[in-house]
Formats: structure tokens, C-alpha cells, sequence
């Protein structure tokens, strides 16, 4: 069913602004400072990605690899713990966390990530967070504002971590079990793998009204990173056909398929016309909640541009293309700039 933007306030009531990694876009992701201006700007959840620490803590990081995303690489007494692994398949060099206690890896300051985009002013004023310390200062943000935040954790390679004896299922339940305020607020827990969904499902069953399942798609093409371990053929391509999107909503309330499997570029750069993805998720009884906006113009479709400057800031070229979106159906989405979705939901 196609959802219009007129009139806008069942649409603004409907659709959910996700702040990816918090407002990645204006501050280092993952940081109190991302969270805080995702939620200033208007977010309806804000993102960690979770990954371990090697005593057991919940660490919010976009990967386990922190090379790019802090200072490790100028801190001489780590030098030595530069290493490759092979995560998910495939080998990366650098350094993981874990490898680290929690109580060095918050002697580290994070940094941009994307600095040949994105300012790296705000390098090195931030400490790395736990899951804790993010659940703690939502809970601050939820009560100054006066309105509930939600929380939308993801399990980062849980089947790596799990073979490294850190499972992180259990972990992040007893976290979420152990703060009044994420036994209230709503959260929404996301993997791209199937087996931890599955896993938390059976736990949880449907009597937790506040704690929901998204499986994350990626391209088609690819395997979850369980299913390549087990040696199954399951692709995610399989999954997004009716019958693979009625197995996921056994134990899933949503999907998170990237926004090109909605509304794909053509040859040219500009949006084809929708796929079949989310009347057939709808279909079998699941949201869609895609990924990733983000607001320059090098994530744009072209008809959207502002000037020919791929790094060129561009929020109405974002908004006009969210807008492309709501129409096509989706329920909720990722945004590295709260403040751009909330225009685009809300109809500024």
C-alpha cells in the first residue's frame, strides 16, 4: 500500500527517524555528542552497533576494528597489538577490540570516520561508550525532553565473538533487563545474521512489547555470516522473496534492506520504479525499515543534486529523495542526519 504525504500528520505519526550511529553526519558517530544531537533534532531511536570487549563488556563501535574510528594508532603501548583476523570471511588488519579491556579502550578518543567527507573537528573530544553509559544518558535525554527515545541496538558479528567465547546475546538481554528505562522504552534489536534472531527470539517470545527483532538485508547476492559459517546456501536475495520474507517474520518484526532495494538508480542515477520489497514484507506481516540516508550529495540520487560538488551538503536534495521513500511505503529509517528526516516526515 503506498502511503501519500498528504495529509502529513498520520504520516508523521507513522514513520519512525532513526539516528544511524546517532547524527553521524554533524559529530563522530557513536559518540554522547552524536546521541545528543540525534536526539535534539528530532530522532525517534538512536543506533549502537555493538561489539566486545576482551572482558566481557558491551562496546559501542561501528566495527571491532577501531583503526579508523579512534586514536589507537598514537597510543605506543598498543603498537604491538596491530594484527590481521579473518571477520566474517574476510581478513582485516588492524586493531580490535577484543583485544582490549574496557578500561583501555577508554583511555582512546574517537575520531571521524569519514573525514575526507565529514568535519574532523570534534576528533579526539570524545570517549569511547559502553551500552551502559549510552542507555544511562537516553534515559537523561528521555526525561529532559519529556518524550521516550528509543534504542535500537546492533549485534555486531555475533557469531565471530561467539566462537571467541564472547557471546553477545545474553549480554546485551541482562544490559537491557538491568536499566529501568530500556524495560520501558521501546528497543529494537538488529542483526544481519539469522541464527542470534532466532536465538533472542525464543527467549524473549512475543511478551516483551517493547523489545522488537530487525533482521538487516544486505545485498542480495551475499550470505549471512552464520549461514556461510554453517555452510547453508541461504542467500539475502533469498530471503526478500514472499516465501524467504514469511520465514524471517517467524521470529522478525521488521527488515532493514538497503534503500536501493526499494527504489534502485538506474543507469543514468536517478530512482528506477519501486520493487515489489515492501508490499511483500507488508505482505508477510513485517515492517520495512531501510538504510542508510545520508544528506551530500554523493548518496543522492541525481535529480536531486545541489551543484556538481559530490561532498556538497544537500538537506532539500535529502528530504526531496526521504519523501521518494514515505511514498513507496517504507515504516521507518535510518538517517546520518535526524534533523533532514524529520523534515521530510513531518513535511517542512
Amino acid at each position: 500500500m503506498t502511503i501519500m504525504l498528504r495529509p502529513q500528520k498520520p504520516l508523521a505519526a507513522k514513520v519512525k527517524v532513526i539516528g544511524h550511529r546517532g547524527a553521524s553526519a554533524l559529530r563522530p558517530e557513536h559518540t554522547l555528542a552524536a546521541y545528543a544531537k540525534a536526539i535534539a533534532d528530532g530522532a525517534d531511536f538512536v543506533e549502537p552497533d555493538l561489539v566486545m570487549s576482551r572482558d566481557g563488556v558491551l562496546v559501542i563501535r561501528h566495527e571491532n576494528d577501531i583503526s579508523g574510528t579512534t586514536d589507537v594508532a598514537e597510543h605506543r603501548p598498543f603498537a604491538n597489538r596491530k594484527t590481521t583476523k579473518l571477520i566474517d570471511g574476510e581478513p582485516v588488519t588492524g586493531w580490535f577490540t577484543e583485544d582490549f579491556t574496557l578500561a583501555e579502550l577508554k583511555t582512546l578518543r574517537a575520531r571521524e570516520r569519514l573525514p575526507e567527507l565529514r568535519s574532523t573537528t570534534y576528533d579526539g573530544a570524545f570517549q569511547l561508550l559502553t551500552l551502559d553509559d549510552m542507555i544511562d544518558f537516553v534515559a537523561a535525554e528521555s526525561a529532559t525532553t519529556g518524550r521516550l527515545i528509543g534504542i535500537i541496538p546492533e549485534i555486531k558479528h555475533g557469531t565471530y565473538f561467539r566462537r571467541l567465547g564472547l557471546p553477545m546475546e545474553d549480554a546485551l538481554l541482562a544490559t537491557l533487563a538491568a536499566h529501568r528505562y530500556t524495560c520501558r522504552a521501546p528497543v529494537e534489536i538488529q542483526s544481519f545474521e539469522i541464527g542470534n534472531l532466532q536465538y533472542l527470539r525464543s527467549k524473549l517470545g512475543r511478551a516483551h512489547a517493547n523489545v522488537r527483532l530487525l533482521q538487516l538485508i544486505d545485498a542480495a547476492q551475499l550470505q549471512p555470516a552464520d549461514q556461510a559459517a554453517a555452510g547453508h546456501a541461504l542467500t539475502y536475495g533469498d530471503m526478500t522473496t514472499p516465501a524467504g520474507l514469511c520465514d524471517v517474520a517467524r521470529y522478525a518484526d521488521a527488515i532493514g534492506p538497503m534503500i536501493r532495494s526499494i527504489l534502485p538508480l538506474d543507469a543514468d542515477g536517478q530512482l528506477g520504479a519501486p520493487t515489489a520489497l515492501v508490499r511483500d514484507a507488508h505482505a508477510a506481516g513485517l515492517e520495512v525499515h531501510p538504510y542508510t540516508f545520508r544528506p551530500e550529495n554523493r548518496f543522492l540520487a541525481k535529480k536531486f543534486w545541489h551543484g556538481e560538488q559530490p561532498n556538497t551538503f544537500n538537506q532539500q536534495g535529502s528530504i526531496a529523495e526521504i519523501r521518494a521513500y514515505l511514498n513507496a511505503g517504507i515504516d521507518a529509517f535510518f538517517t546520518d542526519d535526524p534533523a533532514t528526516g524529520r523534515k521530510a516526515v513531518d513535511g517542512h
